[in-house]
């Protein structure tokens, strides 16, 4: 543990700033250009980069200076005086500046635009090819140490570099997938219909990574037990001596010592990982293990499924088949016995005893006198039976009700025929009428808006065509009131 972790990250100010929305745009800016190769950028050209974007239309060029020496001071830029381009002494007075950013900014932002790209999930991937890259840079590791003496330390560290760049490939994304996969979202989708299409996609996919893996997992076991009973000092050596000839202006953080247990740190882990230790399981194996499981996990998920969609599939041609089985049998014993396999038992006793005991203690259950009872059947379609009863025509009561609507109906027909002149009735012309005239009236008027010739049939079979003048307001006058109503023209038309 060093200093360096207690140390405040003061470079990363700029991302939970108040004005971090204006600090992110300028330095994605910047990293962008150190990416094309270009290096230091004028406030003029980051002016015009930012007021193509619609959120910076009230940015001013004050605010852009000030917020360039808020992230100098965060050591998010490096400010350098331009002063061959000045031509008077006030510009020289001005201190134009170019900005670089620095390399703590670019590694941020090289992160972030990393994670911007991986979503809400994990990524990751089971790669086949990573284990044959780390297996034929063993084998070139191997044939570099014995010719050691004749390999520069510059190709020695190159293929160190590269070693370990397809070994940290190999565990950040076999642990991003399995972290993929065993996800709470990944587990609902696989528990979906809609899996099933995927399903021979991912076992072919972790077979074929399993195939692969068990290929070279032993071999690249027996080059590292190999490499590490001879010793791997000399080829640290080589390794730490090109990385001290590389010319720097600061003053170097390691000494060569500490480069050199560096370097066995990560050999060690290297061979912990695919070798493990006498108390400890390797990682590789661990992976074997968990990718079996997925295997397991993914059969689960589709057996499930597969009985869940068996529960509404006809039987009927099951029942045909044992139907045909039992035919087919001459024996009634032999059918009996099927029977008994397929349904199971049919009639099953159970002892029930309701009621008051004798007070006889010695006396026994088989004594008792059998109690009968009605079992009902547990099923939802099961209604209990009724007695039939006898159905009463009431014929003479039927009678009765259609004498007396029938005798009604000529009594309304003879009281409105009381107001019709020469086939039609007026609202206009009529005099004092009885509430159910009005009410009749009204009610033919009524449907007859809802017809398109505006023609309605009475409950006496006449048929009414209907004039209705709503320019001219009239009043129909009743026992019982007054209505204020267009004028009306009822024509009989026959019927």
């Amino acid at each position: 543990m060093s200093l360096y972790t207690m140390k405040k990250v003061i470079e990363a100010s700029y991302l939970t700033a108040e004005k971090a929305w204006s600090y992110r745009t300028i330095l994605r800016f910047f990293f962008g250009e150190h990416e094309r190769m270009r290096d230091f950028i004028t406030p003029e050209e980051i002016y015009q980069f930012v007021r193509t974007i619609p959120e910076f239309h009230a940015y001013s060029e004050e605010q852009l200076h000030l917020d360039l020496a808020q992230l100098v001071k965060w050591n998010n830029l490096i400010a350098r005086q331009d002063m061959g381009n000045a031509k008077t002494v006030e510009e020289y007075k001005k201190k134009r500046f170019r900005y670089q950013c620095t390399p703590y900014t670019v590694e941020i932002e090289r992160m972030l635009q990393r994670l911007e790209g991986l979503g809400d999930s994990f990524q990751g991937s089971l790669e086949r090819t990573q284990f044959d890259r780390v297996l034929q840079a063993l084998i070139k590791l191997e044939d570099m140490k014995q010719n050691l003496q004749l390999e520069k330390a510059e190709e020695a560290a190159q293929m160190w570099e590269d070693l370990f760049s397809y070994f940290r490939n190999i565990r950040q994304s076999t642990a991003d997938y399995i972290a993929y996969v065993n996800s709470e979202k990944a587990e609902e989708q696989m528990q979906t219909e809609a899996f099933l299409v995927y399903k021979n996609q991912f076992t072919a996919y972790l077979r074929d990574f399993i195939v692969s893996l068990q290929k070279t997992s032993m071999q690249i076991q027996q080059r590292l037990n190999d490499l590490s009973e001879g010793g791997m000092e000399a080829f640290f050596t080589k390794v730490v001596q090109h990385k001290m000839s590389t010319p720097r202006l600061e003053e170097i953080s390691l000494s060569e010592d500490e480069l050199l247990n560096e370097q066995e740190g990560l050999w060690g882990s290297l061979c912990h990982w695919f070798l493990g230790s006498p108390n400890q399981q390797s990682e590789l194996d661990l992976l074997q293990i968990q990718t079996n499981e997925m295997i397991r996990r993914i059969t689960r998920f589709v057996q499930r499924i597969g009985e869940r969609n068996q529960n509404f599939r006809s039987r009927k041609k099951d029942y045909l088949h044992l139907a045909k089985w039992f035919y087919e049998m001459e024996d009634q014993q032999e059918a009996h016995k099927l029977s008994s396999i397929v349904f199971g038992t049919l009639e099953t006793r159970h002892l029930f005893f309701e009621g008051t005991r004798t007070e006889d203690i010695y006396s026994d259950i088989w004594d008792e006198h059998p109690l009968e009872m009605t079992i009902k059947p547990r099923i939802n379609q099961y209604r209990e039976k009724t007695k039939p009863g006898a159905i009463i025509a009431n014929s003479e009561e039927k009678e009765a009700l259609k004498r007396k609507y029938l005798q009604e109906l000529e009594e309304e027909q003879e009281m409105i025929e009381k107001y019709i002149v020469n086939q039609k009735i007026t609202i206009s012309e009529l005099p004092i009428v009885e509430p159910n005239v009005r009410k009749m009236l009204l009610t033919w008027i009524g449907k007859s808006m809802t017809s398109r010739e505006n023609i309605v049939k009475t409950n006496y079979g006449t048929i009414v065509k209907v004039f209705l003048h709503r320019n001219r307001r009239v009043i129909l006058e009743a026992e019982d009131g007054k209505l204020e109503m267009p004028d009306a023209e009822l024509v009989f038309m026959g019927g």
